[in-house]
């Protein structure tokens, strides 16, 4: 349990400094649209790419695997219909999804892997399903569907050609199929960058709560709560009920999963509503929500299965 509290505590932290910096202005106006744009255009696709570059692409045919993708469309799949039903749009809906589903593994699963779990690898195979599949699609959605502006339908067509995330991550897979060694010369730069990108995110993040509303008192507050519940309650039971009762899983296997799918939804969200302008409130609100009910929820799931 003691690293599920150190995992929050470092998040915690770097969000503070970015509240501060906000509060203080030391950035000026557009600080926090500065750092967004940052970690989506330049310093997320360093990341993404150098980790799926020097990824073991085998982790993605893994049993557990199969647990997590499926306890994820679940949880999506359950706010897309809802937020059919309620004509919530596709920019809102698609947002919500992914803060039904989308999990922190990136920073805060890795240290809870190591601490609760563990191995660090083993927020891997989550980690690259997001990556690749997760991630391009909703942004695919957002970009087919208009969200951060219109233009021909070429170009709409073609827009996820364009995403720095999805081509990224899609080289990256390309590097690693292929089994080519990127020469340090060129690889050591894009880490040096792509390590910017948590701290900017969470930074960022944190800059966005200065003169915030309180969370679950907007008009955003129903689809909130959904996508919170979903998230810290929903996905972790969907990934226990299949652990158990269709993979069989045991001991630290089932806890492996159902930690993970415990994990909050992902700051990097908020990054994306940014950029689209679509659903930011929405998005800061579910994450900051699920990240503070996961910490009891996880020292409750490490405490029954550990």
């Amino acid at each position: 349990m003691g690293g599920v509290l150190t995992g929050f505590a470092v998040i915690a932290v770097v969000i503070a400094v970015g509240y501060v910096i906000g509060r203080r202005g030391y950035l000026g106006d557009g600080g926090r649209e500065v750092l967004t744009t940052l970690a989506f255009q330049v310093a997320s696709p360093c990341l993404l790419f150098t980790t799926l570059a020097r990824a073991d692409l085998s982790v993605i045919l893994s049993g557990r695997l199969l647990v997590t993708a499926i306890s994820t469309a679940v949880a999506a799949g359950v706010f897309v219909a809802v937020g059919v039903g309620c004509r919530w749009g596709v920019g809102r809906t698609t947002i919500g999804a992914l803060c039904s589903s989308y999990v922190n593994a990136a920073n805060l699963g890795i240290p809870i892997a190591v601490y609760v779990l563990g191995d660090a690898s083993l927020v891997a195979p989550v980690l690259l399903f997001q990556l690749i599949v997760v991630t391009p699609t909703a942004l695919t959605v957002l970009d087919l569907s208009g969200e951060g502006g219109r233009g021909p339908l070429w170009r709409r067509l073609t827009a996820p050609l364009r995403n720095p995330i999805a081509v990224s991550s899609l080289c990256g897979v390309g590097v690693a199929a292929v089994g080519w060694t990127v020469p340090g010369p060129v690889l050591d730069p894009l880490i040096l960058i792509g390590n910017m990108s948590v701290p900017a995110v969470l930074l960022a993040f944190g800059m966005s709560l200065r003169g915030s509303a309180v969370p679950l008192r907007g008009a955003e507050r129903g689809g909130v709560l959904l996508a919170v519940a979903l998230k810290a309650v929903g996905q972790p039971c969907v990934a226990w009920v299949l652990g158990v009762w269709v993979f069989g899983l045991r001991g630290a296997a089932l806890l492996d999963v159902v930690v993970t799918s415990a994990l909050p939804a992902a700051q990097n969200l908020f990054t994306y509503a940014s950029r689209y302008g679509v659903a930011e409130r929405f998005a800061r609100e579910a994450v900051l929500v699920s990240t503070v009910l996961s910490v009891p929820v996880l020292v409750l799931v490490a405490a029954l299965l550990g």
